[in-house]
């Protein structure tokens, strides 16, 4: 899996973290959601990688995925940043599969 992180996207994740101690992770979440096909993408900030997560090398900062939801992303994964909306955004090269997507600080 590839993942580009744009330079307005990494600006505004730099400015999201307290501190470099942490790790970005793009979480598949599906609470609330009732199953597990209904989830979205957002971004958390955490502590520690949890026991499954996988560590991916960006073009800005490395980023943690789940690899039991890969099946749930392309290979090529783009995280921007749209002003208009004041939101991250998760797209491949083929479509936008979260255009506003949150970001949590799950540092505790």
């Amino acid at each position: 899996m590839k993942i580009e992180i744009t330079k307005i996207a990494a600006e505004k994740i730099a400015d999201k973290i307290p501190d470099e101690s942490g790790y970005l992770k793009l979480k598949y979440d599906t609470e609330g959601t009732g199953c597990v096909l209904n989830g979205v993408p957002i971004l958390w900030y955490v502590d520690e990688p949890e026991e499954e997560d996988q560590l991916v090398e960006t073009n800005d900062r490395p980023i943690l995925i789940e690899p039991s939801k890969t099946v749930f992303y392309d290979k090529s994964l783009k995280i921007d940043y749209a002003e208009s909306a004041g939101m991250f955004q998760l797209k491949s090269p083929g479509q936008t599969i979260n255009g506003r997507m949150s970001f949590k600080n799950m540092v505790k």
